[in-house]
């Protein structure tokens, strides 16, 4: 595969992933800027401080998707034989998408938290390992009402339940990158939680 293709789609899966979302859904609703309260987090949590459950729903259906799409364009392309690519680059593909929405250039780098990115990217790759981390994200919210503590539970039991039915592979590596990825955006929440002074749901 020509380099300077494979260039193209990271670059286009990483403007995938920064388009975002959350900030422009706020800022229609409701004229304000997202940067500027709750957390500062473009992601649905914030939106839904700031614009309500439908806005936030919205948010995270869309966030899912443009971590899926890039994924999936390449992986249709290497399932129909239409172009090649190696082995470890669709992993690369969707690094970039997550990496767009937490670091997006339509913000001046800043973004999300990566977690319905993540979600999006990854379902193709492990879905197990994805819908277990989802069951496991709503059962750990159930019992303490921390969001920001079942998404730590999403990044971490990834690629636990990846270990139990693969055998260690570029998928390993990969969700071992978003679990430090998810964590590195969550050190605020990681700090109050460890305080006692993070916000609960109810």
């Amino acid at each position: 595969m020509n380099i300077a293709f494979e260039i193209i789609v990271l670059i286009a899966a990483y403007l995938c992933g920064s388009l975002p979302f959350g900030y422009w859904i706020t800022k229609r609703v409701t004229g304000k800027n997202i940067l500027e309260l709750g957390s500062g987090n473009i992601g649905s949590t914030n939106v839904r401080r700031i614009a309500g459950e439908r806005m936030s729903n919205l948010t995270q259906v869309l966030d899912m998707m443009k971590g899926l799409l890039p994924v999936l364009v390449v992986w249709l392309l290497r399932e129909f034989n239409i172009t090649t690519f190696e082995p470890f680059f669709i992993y690369l593909v969707a690094l970039a998408a997550i990496l767009g929405h937490n670091y997006s250039i339509f913000l001046s780098l800043k973004g999300g938290k990566g977690v319905n990115a993540t979600l999006g990217a990854t379902v193709l790759l492990s879905p197990i390992s994805v819908f277990g981390a989802v069951l496991i994200y709503f059962l750990v919210k159930k019992l303490f009402h921390y969001v920001s503590l079942g998404s730590l539970f999403i990044a971490v039991s990834m690629p636990l339940i990846d270990v139990f039915i693969h055998p260690i592979s570029y998928l390993t590596y990969y969700l071992l990158i978003c679990t430090l990825l998810i964590g590195l955006r969550h050190i605020p929440n990681i700090k109050r939680l460890i305080a006692g002074t993070e916000n609960k749901v109810e």
